[in-house]
């Protein structure tokens, strides 16, 4: 610990020490640190000198932390609607099985495969939603007439296994 400067008191000097950190309020996510809408203690510096005037952090103080608080359920309520609507498109895409036609040859195997380009396709086309390729995950190689299953990730853990028929053109 440093030496106590003459003229100060011990209580003066100790607060002085806990006064060196400050409770922030990060904007955007910060390397090490925390994410957004998150509330951490750091330095007095280090806000002051670097996540302050860079717009990474503001003060939280109590209007600050109103503000955080109305963002947060803000973000919560987005986050449930949003929800509802992932629930709503796999109810729909469990209904029935999706039909994608191939060209096949005399022995009933399809000419190359069938891809999550062309799952993508067929979801939009036949149940009207827009779901990226990426997304699908087709589980067995399809290489001839049949039924298949391929998972899709909806992100947060939402994943569904939709059934498709693959029938000759």
């Amino acid at each position: 610990m440093r030496k106590r400067q003459s003229g100060l008191k011990r209580q003066d000097w100790e607060q002085g020490e806990q006064n060196k950190y400050m409770e922030i309020i990060l904007v955007q996510d910060v390397d090490n640190l925390g994410s957004a809408n998150e509330k951490v203690s750091v330095k007095n510096g280090y806000a002051r000198n670097y996540l302050i005037p860079r717009k990474l952090a503001v003060e939280a103080n109590p209007s600050n932390l109103k503000q955080l608080e109305e963002r947060l359920k803000q973000q919560k309520k987005k986050e449930e609607k949003l929800l509802a609507e992932v629930n709503k498109v796999i109810e729909k895409l469990k209904e029935s099985p999706l039909k994608i036609g191939a060209k096949t040859g005399t022995s009933g195997k399809i000419f190359g495969s069938v891809t999550s380009v062309q799952l993508a396709r067929a979801i939009r086309d036949q149940k009207g939603f827009d779901i990226d390729r990426r997304r699908i995950q087709i589980l067995d190689e399809v290489k001839e007439l049949g039924n298949f299953k391929a998972r899709v990730d909806f992100g947060n853990g939402n994943e569904t296994e939709v059934e498709f028929e693959v029938v000759a053109e």
